[in-house]
């Protein structure tokens, strides 16, 4: 088993993540530290006696389905593949071969059950027909499945297919990091003709000091502008005199 483990922190700086307590927080890191290089735990109970964990912050885990668990006790990290890629002539196969059967890898590298029936066999052919490839063992990559779609091509988990690229994101800002398109870019100096570039640095320098990432920074900027505008009307006071309605 690989010794090195990552985190992405589009997953554990999620609100979603931070509003859990710290000791389900703490019990999702060591799970994932102690999970093999497919994300399986066979242990949760030992980690959870280890770090000191009560049953509701495993609940709480799998509420919010950053588990997924199966009867035997066995539990999979969700979203391994986001967080860990590793190279196949280091990875070492799980044991859980039969609970691996019984999940698919969507399109955004995370983990599902397949529904009943559906489950890989152990020539890596789906009960369903569509052939799989040697990607992660003998899981199904969702949609895009390697033998149909790719032509046998290796496809690393949470890239695009070929041909369906999207637009290069350039950085802007004073901390080169607001990331627009080309065609974002046009759209924000159309709406925002006079302080289109006071916009970006104000979402920068945010960005910078807060440690927060977005994943679409026109939204964003549209969503700071109309909030705003809001503000702004709220402040204004009414006219309270003859003098004040009629100038």
């Amino acid at each position: 088993m690989a010794q090195r483990r990552m985190f992405s922190n589009t997953i554990t700086d999620s609100d979603l993540f931070m509003d859990m307590p710290k000791s389900a927080q703490l019990l999702y890191f060591h799970l994932n530290m102690h999970a093999d290089d497919d994300g399986f735990v066979g242990n949760t109970k030992s980690i959870m006696r280890m770090t000191g964990s009560s049953d509701d912050d495993l609940k709480i885990l799998l509420a919010k389905q950053y588990l997924i668990p199966f009867e035997n006790g066995v539990t999979v990290i969700k979203d391994w593949h986001i967080h860990n890629y590793i190279r196949s002539d280091r990875k070492h196969p799980t044991k859980y071969t039969s609970e691996l059967k019984q999940l698919e890898l969507n399109e955004d590298a995370s983990y599902s059950k397949l529904p009943f029936g559906s489950q890989v066999s152990t020539n890596g052919q789906p009960n369903d027909g569509h052939l799989v490839g040697n990607c992660h063992t003998e899981v199904r990559l969702g949609k895009d499945r390697l033998g149909k779609d790719s032509k046998g091509k290796y496809i690393e988990p949470g890239k695009p297919k070929p041909g369906k690229a999207k637009p290069a994101r350039h950085k802007y800002g004073q901390y080169q990091n607001v990331l627009l398109t080309d065609e974002q870019l046009a759209k924000l100096k159309s709406e925002f003709p006079k302080d289109w570039q006071d916009r970006i640095e104000r979402v920068s320098g945010y960005v910078q000091s807060s440690g927060k990432h977005y994943k679409d920074y026109l939204a964003t900027i549209r969503n700071w502008a109309k909030r705003d505008q809001q503000s702004n009307q709220s402040n204004k006071v009414a006219p309270q005199t003859r003098e004040d309605w009629f100038g």
